[in-house]
């Protein structure tokens, strides 16, 4: 990890560490975190209540994107819609004398949700060192007007670009690369000398590749300092066979790998944070069934953000019982069962944590 990004995770860790809960909320707090280091020891199947926690707000979105589950079989079966005010408040209300950070992002376009600005505000008055995160495709009408109250606000704002120029409007389709451009620098310039980071995101396919170091330096152009990339993962589409993952092997992306190192030497003021593309793939390497648990916009708790499809797998819904009697039912703890044993759930077949062999290392 770049000495960039641990100053950022620093930072997080400092600023939650001056707004801790008060009061009967920090004897709550406290005790939670003692639990969660006791199961964590006796290697026990329990968890305490978590972190951080991934709230989707909404699962519609306005762009098409073939990097997007939402684009496949089970994206189209799923139930589409938007929380309700106060069953996200109600969520906030149950978690928010434990965690520590919330992404407000799922399947969807976050800023569709029209009170976005109101639950920000909501989870502050809780605490205002919770660390707060959404995730943002940035080529909504009146975009700017939109994320403006936010800045100063939310500590990370992530931005989906997956490619530039034409590359970008072949993968993210109903949108223009010049909106992106545009919204995306007016952005940079409103988040300077403020508390709101930016990070761009790009899922890497055999279409966006060879784009790998020239984003890098389109990041240090625009004023973003963060820059993460991630492997594109078939858990949740249905379209593409497992021999896509070879790609990542191929000579062709190695030598891209091998260019995009030399980039970021060349632009000094942008952090990358990558994949561990090179240990052993299997399903102990796969934190979410003790982490960053997904709320669907309708209440359900899926295993991860990658297949987040309650139809095709939950462990219970919020709205009808206790988050954290949801962790720790049966269903969930077998769950992490299978975890220790390192075998593969049905559900989690194809995804790249499983299936995709080590990265080679890259040849000088």
């Amino acid at each position: 990890m770049s000495k960039k990004l641990n100053k950022r995770r620093l930072g997080k860790a400092v600023k939650r560490l001056q707004n801790l809960p008060k009061g009967k909320n920090f004897i709550l707090y406290a005790k939670n975190k003692a639990k969660h280091f006791f199961y964590k020891a006796i290697k026990s199947t329990k968890v305490a209540f978590p972190s951080t926690v991934m709230l989707e707000l909404t699962n519609l979105c306005n762009l098409h994107c073939t990097t997007c589950p939402r684009e496949y079989n089970f994206g189209k079966e799923m139930n589409k819609g938007v929380m309700k005010l106060e069953q996200a408040k109600k969520i906030i209300d149950e978690i928010c004398p434990y965690i520590d950070s919330i992404g407000l992002t799922g399947m969807g376009e976050t800023l569709i949700f029209k009170e976005i600005n109101e639950i920000v505000d909501y989870i502050q008055s809780k605490n205002k060192g919770i660390i707060i995160s959404f995730s943002t495709n940035a080529v909504l009408p009146n975009f700017i007007e939109i994320v403006r109250p936010l800045v100063n606000k939310v500590a990370t704002i992530q931005i989906s670009i997956d490619g530039l120029n034409e590359i970008y409007e072949k993968i993210r389709l109903n949108s223009k690369f010049e909106i992106l451009d545009k919204n995306l620098r007016e952005l940079s310039n409103l988040c300077k000398n403020t508390s709101t980071e930016l990070m761009l995101n790009m899922v890497i396919t055999k279409e966006n590749y060879f784009q790998m170091p020239d984003l890098v330096s389109y990041s240090q152009e625009v004023g973003v300092k963060y820059l993460n990339f991630t492997l594109f993962n078939l858990s949740a589409v249905t379209d593409i066979s497992l021999d896509y993952y070879d790609f990542y092997n191929s000579d062709e992306f190695l030598e891209s790998l091998k260019k995009m190192e030399v980039t970021i030497k060349e632009n000094p003021n942008v952090a990358i944070s990558q994949w561990d593309y090179k240990s052993q793939n299997g399903f102990r390497k796969c934190s979410y069934p003790w982490s960053h648990f997904y709320i669907s916009w309708d209440g359900f708790i899926v295993p991860c953000c990658a297949k987040p499809f309650p139809k095709e797998f939950n462990f219970g819904n919020v709205f009808e019982e206790k988050f954290l009697t949801i962790l720790n039912s049966e269903k969930f703890r077998n769950f992490r069962k299978i975890w220790f044993e390192n075998k593969t759930p049905n559900f989690c077949q194809k995804c790249n944590y499983i299936e995709l062999k080590p990265i080679e290392e890259i040849k000088n």
